[in-house]
């Protein structure tokens, strides 16, 4: 999945990634495009601190200037009736965005994506994007993450990714068009609810929406555009019984996704604009102690993935987002929390296609002040509308350990922003728990979700063996000395995960820079000690699931289960065994690498890839049959290649799959 947008397709775009005209303003001298010297360049979306961006330079700095002048082709050429968008990714922290000399937008939030109509900028065929990225290194009260505020990495804070670090892209679409795309399951009426934003409704026009699970037409429906605000429920036919409904629905060990397109056309029935998504039958939530999903009670085996690279930092191809999805599921665990970032849209796709539940986590600022107030919420805002559609995501966590809220026992303000930002979740999206404040300090939530580094496995038996041992630990148990409820939240009754342990590092040597909770010596000591940690969080019969620390290591951070170059530790097989627990030879998903089951195994087909070969000592993935090996992005033809606009779900792998083609 090369198109930054996964949810929403076209055929005809093209990606602005690449080498970029650009200059560091250190001192934010330069207020205007011609102020500026265009002494470098840089290799656009990797930030200057990164070795990918052929800057490699952590310095401080205010602003950072890009440009980018391309000559539109007659495929991407608006004409009078077309418009032609730019696309952000993301840009760090506020984006002033120049085309063709004249200013046209600016942004503020540093993980969030935002666009532009700049057919009214443009000059013939001539297309000159600048780029102001402005953000102070220093500034604790805005959304960061885990963005260092020293030179060089420290503790568990990482290297800044400033300036553009997610694909720039533009895309040609008509003046009617698909602008945004929600999907809402409802699996007790057996219903898929389609919210959608059209720009520039024509007179008299239709929508068409088709939805099919595999080369079965579920829904052909086709109504007039009243408005800008297009709602539709879908009543699908239910075949009734568990066994056959399962058929039917998303689940990590049968991610059964559904195909759909939505289409525009004029009143007398001309195609004016067509997108292509994808959305799933499933439903997560909470019954007494238990989380569910699908109306079941699921236990969670989750994994902390920080998402940076050596090289790219929080940068990464589609083919390593895909690679460590991959490996998540290899290593035994169903979930993964994505911490203190917003992934790329393209890695939540791989979590709906590989079937990954996922925690959808907020980059937390660091002090309080209205402007943390102001930047956060509206950031999260626009995170979370940016990735409600997606099945994978199971749970949101807008605050983690007080970031941001460092005085929550001793500020009211700060605890009713931590209220704010939880019942703001639940307005936007009531499908999902949301996590009040991870790790401790809770004063509401969903979820009680506690962080405990306990290296002992008899202690943590002794802390979360049986609902009573919770109760105290709950009201008594400091594992961080930080207490773990306030302001009246007793957490009694509700799902309890640890949502944070483990952290066992492997270190080369003396020498080496870097920490863990604890420090195993070589890899089978590693192994062993994983495998009695393990062993006591599945027989904390009260815990509705875990997340170990971590998946790679991450800079200063030598606890991960992987190398930061993502090469195991430890038998991956040995280690999968541990994760999945002692009753899991219980489940038909017990023997496949990627815990699908027998009969989803049946339907994704035998060509579909579950082994990895080794070169050298890198772990690598065998590609999906039919994919080519990545080359740099190339305009699409304008008509669409046979399928769902080029994109064919993997995984519908034997006899009668159609075929599979990857975008350019």
């Amino acid at each position: 999945m090369e198109y930054p947008r996964p949810q929403l397709r076209r055929a005809t775009w093209r990606s602005l990634d690449g080498p970029w005209q650009a200059m560091l303003d250190d001192t934010a001298a330069c207020a205007d495009p011609v102020e500026v010297s265009w002494d470098r360049t840089i290799v656009v979306p990797y930030p200057p601190e990164a070795r990918a961006s052929g800057v490699n330079d952590r310095g401080y700095r205010r602003r950072i200037w890009y440009k980018r002048q391309i000559q539109l082709d007659p495929s991407m050429a608006p004409s009078r009736e077309e418009r032609l968008m730019l696309h952000f990714g993301a840009v760090n922290y506020r984006a002033r965005v120049w085309v063709n000399g004249r200013f046209a937008v600016e942004h503020h939030g540093g993980h969030s994506p935002f666009s532009i109509d700049v057919s009214r900028h443009l000059d013939g065929s001539l297309l000159e994007v600048v780029v102001q990225a402005e953000d102070d290194p220093q500034d604790m009260h805005k959304a960061r993450g885990k963005m260092d505020w020293e030179p060089e990495p420290h503790k568990i804070w990482y290297p800044r990714s400033s300036g553009i670090w997610r694909t720039v892209w533009i895309e040609k679409v008509p003046r009617a068009h698909v602008s945004q795309l929600r999907w809402t399951a409802d699996v007790a009426s057996w219903q898929i609810r389609l919210d959608a934003d059209v720009a520039h409704v024509p007179e008299g026009g239709m929508a068409n929406v088709t939805l099919r699970l595999g080369d079965k037409l579920l829904v052909a429906d086709r109504c007039l555009l009243t408005g800008p605000r297009l709602s539709r429920i879908f009543q699908l036919p239910d075949p009734g019984i568990d066994d056959a409904r399962a058929l039917w629905m998303w689940s990590p060990e049968s991610p059964q996704l559904i195909d759909a397109e939505v289409e525009i056309r004029s009143a007398d029935g001309n195609l004016i604009d067509s997108v292509q998504s994808y959305t799933a039958l499933r439903t997560v939530g909470v019954e007494g102690d238990r989380f569910v999903l699908n109306s079941r009670p699921y236990y969670l085996r989750m994994v902390l993935d920080q998402g940076y690279w050596p090289d790219s930092l929080m940068v990464a191809s589609s083919d390593q987002l895909r690679h460590d999805v991959l490996l998540i599921k290899r290593l035994g665990f169903n979930g993964v929390r994505k911490h203190q970032k917003s992934e790329d849209p393209r890695w939540l796709y791989w979590c709906d296609v590989l079937g990954l539940c996922v925690w959808g986590e907020m980059p937390s600022a660091y002090g309080f002040s209205s402007a943390t107030v102001h930047g956060v919420m509206e950031e999260w805002k626009e995170l979370v509308e940016r990735d409600v559609s997606h099945p994978c995501i199971v749970a949101w966590v807008p605050t983690n350990e007080s970031w941001g809220v460092p005085e929550l026992m001793n500020d009211r303000r700060q605890v009713d922003f931590v209220r704010a930002l939880y019942h703001m979740t639940r307005a936007l999206d009531g499908t999902r728990p949301v996590v009040g404040n991870d790790g401790w300090e809770m004063p509401c939530g969903d979820l009680v979700c506690v962080h405990d580094y306990e290296q002992d496995p008899k202690i943590l038996l002794e802390r979360y063996g049986s609902r009573d041992a919770v109760a105290y630990t709950l009201q008594h148990v400091q594992p961080d000395r930080r207490r773990l409820l306030i302001d009246g939240f007793n957490g009694i009754g509700k799902p309890l995960f640890l949502s944070e342990f483990g952290g066992i590092a492997l270190m080369k040597g003396a020498e080496e820079k870097g920490w863990g909770y604890s420090v195993a010596k070589d890899g089978k000591e590693l192994l062993a000690r994983y495998e009695q940690l393990m062993a006591a969080l599945h027989a904390c019969r009260p815990l509705s699931g875990f997340c170990y620390t971590q998946l790679t290591d991450t800079f200063l951070e030598k606890n991960g289960l992987l190398t930061e170059d993502r090469v195991p530790k430890a038998p991956v097989e040995a280690l999968a065994k541990a994760t999945r627990g002692p009753n899991a030879y219980l489940h038909d998903w017990y023997q496949d690498p990627l815990g699908h089951g027998k009969r989803w195994q049946a339907r994704r087909g035998p060509d579909f890839p579950i082994e990895w070969t080794r070169v050298g000592e890198i772990a690598e993935v065998i590609a999906y049959p039919g994919e080519r090996p990545a080359d740099p992005p190339v305009t699409p033809p304008a008509t669409p290649p046979a399928g769902a606009g080029g994109f064919e779900r993997r995984g519908r792998g034997g006899a009668g799959a159609r075929p599979r083609r990857k975008a350019a």
